[in-house]
């Protein structure tokens, strides 16, 4: 054979993005044999074909007029195609080209006469194949069907995309279904392992509670009372996020009505505060109807933060809140560390830390604040954060409520 094909001259980026598209080997599908029945009516030809070529063949993903599946790639007229600056080679009679004239597919069967190739191209750049039109005898193609061919070729390349998006989105789908899973045996066994030692502390605050009770000790009664109250609290929430981690749905799906200012003061009691920080809540008795782990989790990390990234003598949180209709408006301000202006948009994200040491010298995970945010929108909310660095922090979140209203008042604030 006198007129080898050459290789593309980015061969191996061209040879990955092919593979990128998991299309090699794949089984016929109705979009493309389409696509490849149009093109030989409107070119009038008896074979038309949607070719790949790889390292070594030709294949085609669709077929008409042939019955191979495929051919070596020395003897492809499409390997030609795609090294073709211009995307498009047309050959009128191959008997007749000195490049063709002993190819085994012009001298055997198919009897390939006539050709025209156009370059099947990737938004990067990189030709894939070809969707070419071949004939017996030779001939020509008119401008209108070349320009017909070119479209159609665009076409091919659009549902290639698409196929490549769709298969990108079920193996992101599958990993998720794999994670969920994951995660909801994780928290299964941790909730087991936490729920064991968590039962020796309650029954042993329990136990120490009736022995002060008795012995006159009311400081330390105090003490043991905090500690039973907080160790059921933990309780429920262990319970509750093994719910929720089990039956997402519920996140949404159970609400109920919180007394704002009782449930922010039994929040706090169950995390560990310094003495040097003090709390100011709400002045106003508000109620509002929500998911109340969902709410809970949100005040527990943004608390966490305002205590842990501080560096004040006295730290001090403030935690606000505006009703306004159904909507409640929750701010979270310290005076704390602060975060800088370039950094303010990214705290949000998955994974990202912003390399600063707490006030116990430990670093963050980066999931805290991402969680927060998936919270807040599974809520119907937007959350939001100004900060000055060395002067502190105001986190602003909104939650969707159907009952919201400021209960000593009756009315709503529109401030």
């Amino acid at each position: 054979m006198n007129n080898i094909p050459k290789l593309h001259e980015n061969e191996k980026q061209r040879l990955q993005a092919l593979e990128s598209y998991q299309i090699m080997d794949s089984l016929p599908e109705e979009d493309f044999d389409e696509l490849t029945k149009m093109a030989s009516q409107i070119c009038g030809t008896p074979i038309a074909l949607i070719t790949l070529v790889d390292s070594s063949r030709q294949w085609f993903k669709s077929k008409l007029g042939i019955d191979v599946q495929q051919t070596p790639r020395e003897h492809a007229f499409c390997a030609h195609t795609i090294t073709d600056p211009t995307g498009v080679m047309v050959i009128g009679n191959a008997k007749e080209d000195q490049r063709f004239a002993e190819n085994p597919l012009v001298t055997g069967n198919p009897n390939i006469a006539f050709y025209a190739g156009i370059s099947l191209m990737t938004p990067e750049g990189m030709p894939m194949g070809s969707l070419c039109v071949i004939d017996t005898v030779p001939r020509t193609l008119n401008e209108q069907q070349l320009w017909s061919l070119k479209v159609l070729g665009k076409q091919v390349i659009a549902h290639m995309e698409l196929r490549k998006k769709l298969l990108l989105l079920c193996e992101t789908n599958r990993h998720l279904a794999e994670t969920n899973q994951f995660m909801q045996q994780f928290a299964t066994a941790a909730a087991h392992d936490i729920k064991n030692p968590l039962s020796t502390i309650s029954m042993s605050a329990e136990l120490l509670t009736r022995h002060l009770n008795n012995s006159g000790d009311q400081k330390g009664l105090k003490l043991a009372s905090t500690s039973l109250n907080s160790a059921k609290a933990l309780a429920k929430l262990i319970n509750d996020m093994l719910d929720y981690s089990i039956r997402p749905e519920i996140l949404t799906a159970q609400h109920e009505t919180i007394e704002l200012d009782g449930f922010l003061r039994k929040t706090v009691s169950m995390l560990s505060i310094p003495e040097n920080v003090q709390i100011s809540y709400p002045e106003a008795k508000i109620q509002i109807s929500t998911s109340a782990i969902a709410l809970q989790q949100i005040m527990i990390n943004l608390l966490t933060n305002s205590v842990r990234y501080n560096d004040k003598q006295i730290c001090l949180v403030k935690i606000d809140c505006i009703i306004n209709d159904d909507i409640a408006k929750i701010t979270v301000s310290d005076n704390g560390m602060g975060i800088r202006k370039e950094e303010l948009e990214r705290i949000f994200q998955r994974n990202v830390t912003l390399n600063t040491s707490d006030r116990f010298a430990q670093s963050g995970t980066g999931i805290g604040l991402a969680t927060v945010k998936l919270l807040v929108e599974k809520l119907g909310g937007e959350i939001s954060v100004q900060s000055t660095p060395g002067t502190g922090s105001d986190f602003t979140f909104t939650i969707r409520s159907n009952k919201a209203y400021i209960k000593d008042e009756l009315k709503i604030d529109t401030k």
